[in-house]
């Protein structure tokens, strides 16, 4: 696609936005509150990172593509996901603003790259958001009829859903999310260190009682379905590793950005990796991949499977407070991201604005908000995985891309934390990630394309006109509606 063509010339659409630019807007009295630590950052990625991966994700993959080799398909996303982590992490020390790899496109590639990323970042975001509060809703709904109380099905289901109406659970866990938000970040980060350290015991604990109850003979045929069982496997678990990008738009919210945004996501992404591969490993060696057919929570359904059933009990509830961290973290990216294209002057000036008190963007978290409940509550969302793989897979490509870029048009900015190889690892990262793309259905790149299609029209409706990248901005104006 040559965007040249369908972009009036004389136009800013291909002008960068220099970093100082950039960082003009992060600092004064109206700014986002610098509060996030090192551990914040860290349990902020793995919030975001295990929860649907793990507690549904795997089940689905192992019975109909990857069998017994879910651990290479977790191996191939986590070594692609590596090439990203390393470039966002010195995109991140060099430019600690909010908005991710939109911003970074600004700085790197020019105003219709960062657009193109940012309206790709936002439905990334808002499919997910929805997607994990349904399967928040599928587990809550579960628990409660393990505990004797069946919730009506026409309140936990969308019309046309098993006699659904509308999705309660899901509706209201996004509410909660949302006022937990607006209230600050340091609050919501201290919720989710609770949240993730119930998970990450719960995770713990699965593979301890587990452990001794592996049949190797459970492994034979270890590749089922053969390579391409394996790639494919491979793109759709790569929805399990989104939130680590999650962490690099909290940059400007961070107490020491420079060394400790690159550290939140690569640590951050280590450590999920490591759980990822343990679990699918002994998940397949306790149970034969193809009874995985059908379950939407696999790992209590292993442990019934082999007689624990107190424990599949614990899970569901870890799996509950696991899918709440990662609704929590991707609301949290989604409104960063809103908020630095409004800034840009690239959504309108509202969704700028910061509440005096709380020090957060409260009217574009209340928009997400509601945007991604009605979202969950009314539509049967299926497919959800694989559209929301290929805007991630397309955000990790230009964001590797721009690192190349920058290092040949400004090779004497300072750079906090350097990708290792540079361009050798950008480009692994490029190959990858088109490679898995490529294993996605071609009804994933057609609606990808038609979401694509729409923004660049409102691009040239709307934001082209009331770009900020002419204008001399002081800090102060970036905050004017």
């Amino acid at each position: 696609m040559d965007l040249r063509a369908l972009i009036p010339k004389g136009t800013q659409a291909f002008r960068t936005k220099t970093i100082d630019k950039l960082m003009e807007c992060t600092s004064g009295e109206h700014a986002l509150r610098k509060v996030l630590s090192p551990l914040d950052l860290t349990l902020m990625g793995i919030g975001a990172i295990i929860g649907t991966g793990i507690f549904v994700i795997t089940g689905v993959v192992a019975a109909n593509y990857s069998g017994p080799a879910l651990v290479i398909s977790f191996v191939i996303a986590g070594i692609v996901c590596a090439f990203a982590a390393l470039a966002y992490a010195e995109f991140a020390a060099m430019v600690p603003v909010a908005g991710s790899a939109y911003t970074y496109s600004y700085a790197s590639l020019g105003e219709i790259w960062a657009w193109i990323i940012g309206w790709d970042l936002i439905l990334e975001y808002a499919v997910s958001i929805a997607a994990v509060a349904v399967g928040w809703s599928g587990y809550v709904t579960s628990l409660a009829a393990g505990a004797g109380i069946t919730l009506p099905a026409m309140l936990v289901n969308p019309p046309g859903t098993s006699g659904g109406l509308v999705n309660i659970p899901a509706m209201v866990i996004i509410g909660l999310v949302t006022l937990l938000l607006i209230i600050g970040v340091r609050e919501s980060a201290r919720v989710t260190t609770v949240i993730v350290a119930i998970k990450l015991g719960v995770i713990l604990l699965f593979l301890y009682l587990a452990f001794g109850h592996i049949q190797p003979a459970n492994w034979v045929p270890f590749m089922p379905f053969g390579w391409n069982g394996v790639i494919t496997g491979a793109a759709i678990v790569f929805f399990a590793y989104i939130g680590f990008d999650a962490v690099s738009t909290a940059a400007e919210e961070v107490q020491n950005p420079t060394r400790d945004v690159p550290l939140g996501i690569l640590s951050s992404l280590a450590i999920a990796t490591v759980l990822y591969i343990a679990v699918s490993a002994v998940l397949t060696g306790i149970v034969p991949y193809s009874l995985f057919a059908g379950t939407s929570a696999p790992v209590a359904f292993a442990l019934e499977q082999i007689g624990i059933s107190w424990g599949s009990a614990l899970i569901s509830v870890g799996a509950i407070c696991g899918i709440t961290s990662v609704i929590i973290v991707l609301l949290y990216g989604q409104t960063r991201i809103f908020f630095a294209m409004s800034r840009d002057g690239l959504l309108p000036g509202i969704f700028r604005q910061i509440h005096p008190v709380y020090r957060t963007p409260v009217k574009v978290t209340l928009l997400v908000g509601t945007v991604t409940a009605l979202l969950a509550g009314f539509l049967p969302l299926t497919t959800i995985a694989e559209l929301v793989n290929i805007g991630t897979l397309a955000a990790f490509i230009i964001v590797s891309l721009g690192v190349i870029v920058l290092r040949y048009t400004k090779p004497s900015f300072p750079r906090p934390f350097r990708c290792p190889l540079v361009p050798l690892v950008p480009i692994l990262c490029i190959l990858s990630c088109g490679l898995l793309i490529l294993a996605l259905p071609l009804v994933t790149h057609l609606r990808f394309v038609l979401w694509l299609t729409v923004g660049l029209v409102i691009y040239v409706i709307y934001s082209r006109h009331h770009s900020r990248i002419n204008d001399n901005t002081s800090a102060l104006e970036c905050w004017k509606g």
